[in-house]
């Protein structure tokens, strides 16, 4: 079994100053230093960087959040809020940190791995239901 403390490869980054609206979805790790208003599922890691902020639900194996993030989160990991990181919304996560300093604001659901599996797919289905569309917009 993978390490979950270790990501895998990243290849995908929202970099700063960008702006994505719509519904994303990456093989591996990505990560966004931008801003993104809609959806975002990755196979690994998703890392928001200290600028990055998300609106919008988040599917992803582990999660690191430098900046801010609203919505439904549903993490199969780990999950991480950094100091001056913010969030605000719904978590369900099998392992959660928040630093020192970080703001949450919100309801967490931390499940056993038989709950966390049979919640996997029915969150995954409904994923795959969303029609992909998306507006890339630089600043």
């Amino acid at each position: 079994m993978k390490n979950l403390d270790k990501p895998g490869e990243l290849n995908t980054i929202l970099g700063k100053g960008a702006c994505f609206e719509g519904v994303i979805s990456v093989e591996h790790s990505l990560r966004v230093d931008g801003r993104v208003k809609g959806d975002v599922k990755t196979s690994d890691t998703l890392v928001v960087g200290k600028e990055g902020e998300i609106e919008g639900n988040v599917k992803a194996k582990n999660l690191v959040v430098g900046g801010k993030l609203s919505g439904i989160v549903d993490i199969d990991g780990k999950t991480v809020l950094e100091s001056r990181s913010e969030f605000h919304g719904e978590m369900k996560t099998r392992k959660l940190v928040i630093d020192e300093g970080a703001t949450f604001d919100g309801k967490c659901s931390m499940l056993g791995e038989e709950k966390r599996n049979s919640d996997s797919v029915k969150s995954t289905e409904d994923i795959k239901k969303i029609e992909p569309t998306f507006k890339v917009q630089a600043h």
